[in-house]
């Protein structure tokens, strides 16, 4: 299968052209990534829905993460890549339904299958409401490990350090891959893929503004 390949830029994201995955991230190049959180309204209640990765994936094995996301492939838009929601959890929605919320620049570096990698990714982020019940999402076996649900006021005060850890709802893959299990975590902030907490502080607060 060939590898994807990414539009790749330079730091003030100038089109350089394109360059495989391994390559823009051995490299350093700059590319763009779509990121989507999802937000459950009930009788007044805001709850935010977040995703493990699954424990196979090369970067961030078993961490939490945001709903969905994912690379932009070479020649797509931010509008093509909200496809990122039907392939991760099989949600299909219009792009027009989404709320931008912002966009970031993060730029890391680790080690990944044993080698070097430097990944500089500018991501627009955005907010979908969503009130499907956690079991109704199929999950993409080889990216996700399980969904989830916290009250949007504790995951606020989870990145702000005023809580040691939140309880989440949630609906995991069943080990025998015939659905998804309910369970409730115990969930801490250096459990989420590591970030300035700014970005995950943001995003709450935006997804909070959602509703005004």
């Amino acid at each position: 299968m060939p590898e994807e390949r990414f539009d790749i830029y330079d730091e003030s994201m100038n089109h350089l052209g394109t360059a495989a995955r391994s390559e823009a991230h051995k490299h350093g190049y700059w590319h763009r990534t779509f990121h989507c959180w999802l937000l459950r309204q009930e009788d007044g209640r805001l709850l935010v829905r977040f995703q493990r990765r699954q424990l196979t994936k090369d970067t961030n094995p078993g961490c939490y993460d945001t709903t969905a996301a994912g690379h932009l492939a070479a020649g797509e838009t931010m509008r093509d890549a909200a496809r990122e929601l039907e392939e991760e959890l099989g949600i299909k929605v219009r792009f027009e339904e989404l709320i931008p919320l912002m966009q970031v620049r993060e730029d890391v570096s680790g080690i990944a299958a044993g080698e070097l990698f430097i990944d500089r990714e500018v991501s627009d982020v955005f907010g979908l409401v969503s009130n499907l019940p956690l079991s109704e999402f199929r999950l993409q076996r080889e990216e996700v490990y399980g969904i989830y649900e916290a009250e949007l006021a504790d995951m606020l005060a989870l990145f702000r350090g005023e809580l040691e850890y939140v309880e989440a709802d949630g609906a995991e893959l069943s080990e025998a891959g015939d659905g998804l299990t309910s369970c409730v975590r115990k969930v801490l902030a250096k459990e989420f893929v590591t970030r300035d907490n700014s970005y995950y502080i943001d995003a709450m607060l935006g997804l909070r503004d959602m509703q005004k």
